[in-house]
C-alpha cells in the first residue's frame, strides 16, 4: 500500500469537491480547477476527507494511486491557499520589472528577455532582485518557475544569474594565476 497514497485528504472549509467519474472538481476562495485522474485508481468522499483507492494491485496501481492523492492534495491546497515561489537575481546590473503582467528580464544579454506568464499566474518583483509568482495550480507555478530561471541560470564561479531564493550555489575556484 502506498504510504502517500492512503492518507485521507483534509477538505477545508470554504471548499467544495465535486466527482463526477475520473473528472475532479474543487472550487475554493482563491479560485476553481479541475484535474482528470489517472486510471486504476477510485476517489470517494466521506464528510470532510477525501480518500483515494486503487483498483487492484497491479504495478500500474500502484504508482499512480500516491499519483492520484497528491495531486488532488494540490488543488485542494491552491484553491484555499495558493503557492508561492520566490527567485532571486544576483548579479551587477541585473534586475526584473512587471510591464503589464509580463515580466521583463535585465540579465546581461545585449536585450531585455520578456515571460509572459500563462492565466491565473500572477508574477510580482520586490526591491529589482527578487521575483514573486502566484496563483492556484501548483503545476504552472513550478513550470513559470522553471522558466525563468533558465533564461540565467546560476554559475559556479561568480554565483551571477536567477537562483532560487535561499538555494545555495557551490563555488568553484577558477584559474589561478601564475606561481
Amino acid at each position: 500500500m502506498s504510504r502517500i497514497g492512503k492518507l485521507p485528504i483534509p477538505i477545508p472549509k470554504k471548499v467544495e469537491i465535486t466527482l463526477d467519474g475520473k473528472l475532479v472538481k474543487v472550487k475554493g476562495p482563491k479560485g476553481e480547477l479541475e484535474q482528470t485522474m489517472p486510471d486504476f485508481v477510485t476517489i470517494e468522499q466521506e464528510e470532510d476527507r477525501i480518500l483515494v483507492h486503487r483498483v487492484n494491485d497491479s504495478r500500474k496501481a500502484r504508482e499512480r494511486h500516491g499519483l492520484a492523492r497528491t495531486l488532488v492534495a494540490n488543488m485542494v491546497h491552491g484553491v484555499s491557499q495558493g503557492f508561492e515561489r520566490r527567485l532571486q537575481i544576483q548579479g551587477v546590473g541585473y534586475r526584473a520589472q512587471v510591464q503589464g503582467r509580463n515580466l521583463i528580464l535585465n540579465v546581461g544579454y545585449s536585450h531585455p528577455v520578456e515571460i509572459v506568464p500563462p492565466d491565473g499566474i500572477q508574477v510580482a518583483v520586490e526591491k529589482n532582485t527578487e521575483i514573486i509568482i502566484n496563483g492556484i495550480n501548483k503545476e504552472l507555478v513550478g513550470n513559470l518557475t522553471a522558466k525563468i530561471r533558465a533564461v540565467r541560470p546560476p554559475e559556479p564561479y561568480k554565483g551571477k544569474g536567477i537562483r532560487f531564493l535561499g538555494e545555495q550555489v557551490r563555488q568553484k575556484a577558477g584559474k589561478s594565476g601564475k606561481k
